[in-house]
């Protein structure tokens, strides 16, 4: 033995947990909508719940992941305490797939002559999913996550061979031998031994497969691994418990501390089921016998699957347990509105930052919430202009506050995200939400703009004509059907709802302009005090820049569709209103033809 084992080892240990984490990430990274679409539908029947959480853990290749994403949810308020603990159980038997992949480290060493089965074995597939891995990167547009899933495979199944090659070169010095069989000496030590790995490198997957690494010395026996094992299954779920307490509500914290009890009861479990087994007798022949990396594979997916048998139905215990262990916050004011509004902040979970899918879903609901209540706010402003309601007001004012709180925490958790983003994907979301955050916040200072005016304008008892009223509830069935479509492009991504805003915004110019030259004729022929026609003024300035704020989602939306446009947004702005798109020269027309026929039929009527 001499230094250079030993840096093989730890350096196939490094590229085993590069390899692991790379795929891992590249997992979640192409699968994370797709995973939160799927776990918001969870039923209340706890063996859906079961088989979403060993499914969702086998395609992503981590029961951490998994729980962490779940406590995230339960947090959010999108699934229930009681829901999350069968994926908690589904989660814990989901992660031997991983052992039960790193198993093909026994093909190396049965030998053999040329077959199929030597396109399985680690020396064959890592070079084999390397040359795949950069091949899709380099060559197929669009391909990255794919590469970098077949690359981690590739990279992980090297890391695996070297720490083999290393473990083979120590075994011949005596030392592993000397190691293993006083951990089989002492069960505890072993418990332990597994427990600090496990915890070290935040993984049970990786933890079991490095034991398996060291099943290749021929020295480890089922004496010694299941202790290792027992330790392992708890050291993962504290580092799990420890990364959902991070920031998180009560409900996300609860779903740490269930997985914990779950894995004691699963170890107690164990250890009571190896000792009747051992004193009956069963164990006898298997207790000494020399195990593999098939055979670590196989006690450990029979341990999980044999405890999550048993104790899926005591799942309303770990929910009761977690309840009394983890209080409840102090009671706060939920009951007003504007409480109800940022409960959405709870989705800005820290623990979904690792997984910037789930995390910009996050930001999208928190974006949509901030659309609606500016848009509610911009209807509420219309109502105080037509009669002014002081508990109204107050709710404007509110619900302006709570906008305000919404952008700071959605553009600081993108911030966090930025770190964590590595495709152009998601740079373009990234580029997109950052904008669309200040157009929505602005259209919450536009509400609160027109109602300020009407405000002040009560104040000194000054009200609006009969054909003013008139005109503003045309204006403002003009901006309904704006906002209608800004909301279905925002939320929809939806680039054809996008394509409705531009037309209605340039009749909102015309309409503003015309409204203007109406007011100042009725100021000149002393038919509105000076007061209420500067606030008249005012208002239809902000009416402009309400539909302004609509017209750069709209465009945004569209430029994020087609990234031909991205780079030349102003000509394409410019070439539709020069006349030159025919498409948009009909709705023009026709809602200006609409719009302005309303606005005339109330005129003659007043």
């Amino acid at each position: 033995m001499n230094i250079f084992n030993i840096i093989s080892l730890f350096g196939g240990l490094a590229m085993f947990l590069y390899g692991m984490r790379m795929m891992g990430d590249g997992l979640k990274e192409s699968s994370s909508g797709a995973l939160k679409r799927v776990m918001e539908r969870v039923t209340g029947t706890p063996f859906k719940a079961f088989l979403l959480g060993l499914v969702m853990t086998a395609v992503i290749q981590s029961s951490t992941a998994t729980i962490v994403i779940t406590s995230g949810l339960v947090g959010a308020g999108i699934i229930s305490l009681h829901q999350s603990l069968g994926i908690i159980i589904g989660a814990n038997v989901g992660t031997t797939v991983t052992g039960q992949i790193i198993r093909l480290l026994d093909l190396n060493a049965s030998g053999g002559g040329a077959s199929v089965l030597e396109f399985f074995k680690p020396s064959t597939l890592a070079p084999l999913a390397l040359i795949i891995g950069i091949v899709l990167i380099m060559n197929k547009k669009g391909q990255d996550k794919i590469g970098r899933i077949v690359i981690g495979f590739g990279i992980l199944f090297t890391g695996l061979m070297n720490m083999t090659d290393a473990v083979s070169s120590l075994t011949e010095t005596g030392i592993v031998e000397v190691l293993f069989s006083r951990l089989g000496e002492n069960p505890l030590i072993g418990y332990l031994v597994g427990l600090a790995v496990s915890f070290v490198l935040q993984s049970s997957s990786a933890s079991i497969g490095i034991l398996q690494a060291f099943s290749m010395s021929g020295v480890l026996t089922f004496k010694t691994i299941y202790p290792v094992l027992m330790g392992i299954y708890l050291g993962d779920c504290v580092t799990t418990a420890i990364v959902c307490n991070i920031g998180a509500k009560p409900d996300s914290k609860r779903v740490g501390v269930a997985n914990i009890l779950y894995n004691l009861g699963k170890t107690a479990l164990i250890l009571i089921g190896v000792i009747i087994a051992r004193r009956m007798g069963l164990l006898d022949a298997l207790w000494n016998r020399t195990v593999h990396s098939g055979d670590i594979a196989n006690v450990n997916t029979v341990f999980n699957l044999t405890s999550a048998l048993l104790l899926l139905p005591a799942m309303g215990l770990f929910e009761k347990l977690s309840l009394k262990l983890v209080k409840d916050e102090p009671a706060e004011a939920l009951a007003t509105p504007q409480a109800q509004e940022l409960r959405v902040l709870d989705g800005l979970n820290p623990v979904f930052l690792a997984t910037p899918g789930l995390a910009f879903n996050a930001c999208y609901d928190v974006l949509m919430e901030m659309f609606r209540v500016a848009e509610c706010n911009i209807y509420r402003a219309f109502d105080v202009v037509n009669s002014f309601d002081a508990d109204l007001m107050d709710r404007i004012r509110a619900d302006e506050d709570a906008l305000d709180i919404m952008a700071d925490r959605v553009s600081g958790y993108l911030m966090q995200i930025s770190a964590h983003i590595s495709s152009d994907e998601h740079s373009e979301i990234m580029n997109h939400y950052y904008s669309t955050i200040s157009e929505f916040e602005r259209l919450g200072d536009h509400a609160m703009n027109i109602a300020e005016d009407a405000e002040e304008m009560n104040k000194e008892g000054v009200i609006f004509s009969e054909t003013a009223l008139k005109e503003l509830a045309v204006v403002r069935d003009l901006l309904r059907a704006v906002l209608n479509y800004t909301g279905r492009t925002f939320e929809k991504c939806d680039a054809k709802a996008a394509a409705h805003i531009e037309p209605l915004e340039e009749v909102v110019d015309d309409m503003v302009n015309a409204l203007r030259q109406n007011h100042l004729e009725r100021l000149r022929l002393h038919q509105c005090s000076v007061l209420a026609g500067t606030e008249f003024l005012n208002m239809l300035s902000d009416i402009e820049r309400i539909s302004d704020i609509c017209s750069n989602v709209g465009v945004f939306t569209i430029a994020r569709v087609k990234p031909e446009i991205k780079h030349e947004i102003h000509d394409y702005v410019s070439r539709l209103h020069s006349g030159k798109d025919e498409a948009f020269n009909r709705e023009y027309e026709a809602a200006h033809d609409h719009y302005f026929a309303l606005l005339n039929a109330e005129e003659e009527g007043a």
